[in-house]
């Protein structure tokens, strides 16, 4: 979902080099490696070939509940898998931009959270993720880590497209209400991972004066998943009801924090860019999926 945008981002001024279990059917790369992120020597051998000044890692076990019913796959993937991509980009002097989540948070916090604020996950999903994070910053200096929230785009399954579906067959749906959180629109991720990736190559030989270390980056704005549910129902015109219910309700295999809204002004600080509000976002993906 995230790197096909950010490929459509990036490829009328970027080399691009692309890595994946299973090459799509999406953006033209100048050469594509069949590797597995788990596969250690696979990961080192595709980055030293395409010799990258930066490695974009958009790689991971997303499913929340998957991740807490198979433990170690999760860590597998989202914690050795990006042990093997942050080796690799040290060997090749690569940067790492590395992609993380909100879900390292407890939710306990009243503000939204700062890349200062302790971590505290609640599920195997978040820890996995956390994992990783740890694993880059105990390899090597030359990482970016944004953390990122709720993500919804085109190419994969996602909350607005459940919430659509589901509005097709049910004239009720139940959605929880007491989780907050950004939603985060992949082609907004994209253009900012752009900006960042603009702001890198006018200091690129410069390594040292480069402000590594971890960003919050996701669209302005927080909502509950029942109001954002209502928000997505309204915006497509139908007239599905969505009543509210509890998280100890859903009772879902993984905890969830309860808030999760990011601080993004230290990213919006560096490059200059801030990603407009969750609400402008979604309005623009569903007419561009009307139009489809």
């Amino acid at each position: 979902m995230l790197g096909t945008d950010l490929c459509d981002e990036l490829e009328a001024q970027y080399e691009l080099y692309g890595i994946d279990r299973v090459r799509g059917q999406g953006p033209r790369v100048r050469k594509f490696f069949d590797c597995d992120i788990t596969d250690a020597k696979c990961v080192l051998e595709a980055v030293k070939e395409a010799g990258p000044d930066v490695v974009v890692h958009t790689a991971a076990m997303t499913d929340v509940d998957g991740c807490q019913a198979d433990k170690d796959k999760a860590y597998k993937i989202n914690a050795e898998g990006t042990k093997n991509v942050a080796l690799a980009c040290k060997d090749s002097g690569a940067i790492l931009i590395y992609i993380s989540t909100d879900y390292v948070f407890d939710g306990k916090g009243k503000t939204p959270y700062k890349e200062s604020d302790n971590t505290s996950p609640l599920s195997a999903y978040g820890d996995s993720k956390l994992k990783g994070e740890e694993a880059v910053k105990a390899i090597f200096k030359k990482y970016f880590i944004l953390r990122t929230s709720w993500l919804y785009g085109e190419n994969g399954k996602n909350f607005v497209k459940t919430i659509l579906a589901k509005a097709k067959t049910d004239k009720v749906l139940k959605v929880v209400s007491d989780q907050i959180g950004s939603p985060t629109y992949t082609v907004d991720l994209a253009k900012a991972i752009h900006k960042l990736l603009d702001k890198l190559s006018l200091q690129l030989k410069a390594y040292s004066l480069q402000p590594y270390g971890i960003y919050h980056v996701s669209n302005s704005g927080g909502i509950s998943w029942n109001e954002y549910a209502k928000k997505i129902l309204e915006l497509a015109g139908s007239s599905t009801k969505v009543i509210p219910i509890s998280s100890e309700e859903l009772n879902r295999p993984a905890v969830r924090p309860a808030m999760s809204v990011l601080d993004n002004s230290k990213f919006t600080g560096y490059t200059g860019y801030r990603l407009r509000g969750w609400e402008e976002a979604l309005k623009e993906y569903l007419e561009k999926r009307r139009t489809c």
